[in-house]
């Protein structure tokens, strides 16, 4: 790849249809990345039986998937920041889809367990391009909201896997689930067609990646606050999300249809908390992710001791509200907290080193449940995460407002308290 065209020399104002079309491909590249995550959660049972291994074991290929990431941040934000946004999404793009697609072929647990962990990779790049990519071209007023727009395709990844689970799954069994994931390549087209490319990036690129990376270093301190974030983060959602069908078979238990449809639910719960709270953020990113916050802690008995199908779904479904609403400030808030000329790379890796750090969370979590019994180990580990999220909120910061290109505006809104 080779730098892109010199930098225009005004602000270039975005079309409404350009807006749209970068939102989308940020969104549709991060729904369909979250579709290939977690297909595998619904069909770890046969998955296993398939390769005479344990369901442990099965598990621990979700854990290496969540440990690649940061590589994939890197190597992808590098590009991004280096070379515009657009070709290092597409590229993403691309290689996840023909890694999902592989992995339906997989003839062993090894050949399984080494392809999700190069998906891993493909997984880790795509938020942090697509986010800044997102985020640089909405409309500075619409930023919150879109935020939780374009962070609700995660959700809308995990429902269209569960869909699959309940129709495709039964029929044709788990291999041609991956091979759905190799649709999401056809992406890369409409990228290639319809979504411009930053000014963001263009006004502020830096010369070399040895500028990238001396532009993180000099915000150190500020981006290990944003590891410790999104760290939290990450136990709060895979804490929440990836055990939790598992938790319903094998406790209560259901059947896959309803545990498929209760998987539906509540994620279309997580989409509306990812919207509602993303555009609550618009009066401050941080106290409305305390408030999603509040009513995850504040739903965790029925979410993890109801005793009837029916106050499961419901505290799942307010769970996921409460959940994704967090999350869905998250693309809006790192990018406007990260440096100009390292958008690409450094929202991106704190992102996924957070992932990393949080990638044992399922196996701990699994390890626990066979100590403490299911729902006592669901509910003690989120207790502890909502709590400790919480403090370090109210320790940070925030830049609302914050603009992306030209000279800043009269008024950005930066707030800390300590």
């Amino acid at each position: 790849m080779t730098p892109s065209a010199p930098p225009s020399p005004g602000p270039r104002v975005y079309t409404r249809a350009e807006q749209r079309h970068a939102l989308a491909a940020s969104f549709l590249g991060w729904t369909l990345d979250a579709f290939d995550f977690f297909i595998l959660i619904f069909m770890m049972d046969r998955v296993a039986a398939e390769f005479r291994v344990t369901k442990a074991a099965i598990v621990a290929t979700l854990t290496a998937t969540l440990a690649l990431r940061p590589v994939g941040a890197v190597i992808f934000g590098m590009l991004a920041d280096r070379y515009g946004r657009r070709r290092p999404l597409m590229a993403n793009v691309i290689y996840f889809s023909v890694i999902e697609f592989a992995c339906g072929f997989a003839p062993s647990y090894r050949v399984f367990l080494v392809l999700r962990s190069l998906y891993g990779i493909g997984m880790g790049g795509e938020w942090g391009v697509g986010a800044s990519l997102a985020m640089e071209i909405a409309p500075q007023r619409w930023r919150g909201v879109l935020s939780g727009v374009l962070q609700s395709g995660y959700s809308i990844g995990y429902l269209l896997a569960a869909v699959c689970a309940r129709l495709v799954l039964p029929a044709w069994g788990w291999r041609p689930m991956f091979f759905l994931g190799g649709i999401p390549a056809l992406l890369a087209l409409y990228i290639r067609m319809r979504v411009p490319e930053s000014q963001a990036w263009q006004q502020h690129r830096a010369p070399t990646v040895g500028a990238i990376l001396r532009t993180v270093a000099g915000h150190g301190r500020s981006f290990v606050y944003l590891v410790v974030l999104m760290t939290l983060m990450m136990f709060l959602s895979h804490g929440t999300q990836d055990l939790y069908p598992d938790f319903l078979k094998t406790t209560h238990p259901l059947s896959e249809a309803t545990i498929s449809y209760i998987a539906m639910l509540y994620n279309a719960g997580a989409v509306l908390g990812a919207i509602v709270f993303g555009h609550f953020s618009e009066a401050g990113r941080r106290v409305s992710m305390i408030a999603a916050l509040a009513l995850s802690l504040a739903v965790i008995p029925l979410w993890a001791f109801g005793s009837s199908m029916t106050v499961l779904a419901l505290g799942a479904f307010l769970m996921q509200v409460g959940v994704q609403g967090a999350w869905g400030v998250i693309p809006a808030h790192l990018n406007e907290l990260a440096p100009d000329a390292a958008r690409g790379l450094m929202p991106g890796l704190a992102y996924q080193l957070g992932i990393l750090l949080a990638a044992p969370t399922n196996s701990f979590e699994y390890a626990l449940a066979g100590r403490l019994g299911y729902p006592r180990a669901l509910a003690l580990f989120e207790v502890l995460v909502i709590v400790a999220l919480t403090a370090a909120l109210l320790l940070g910061s925030e830049k609302r407002g914050r603009s992306f290109v030209g000279a800043p505006p009269a008024r950005v809104n930066e707030e800390r308290v300590s």
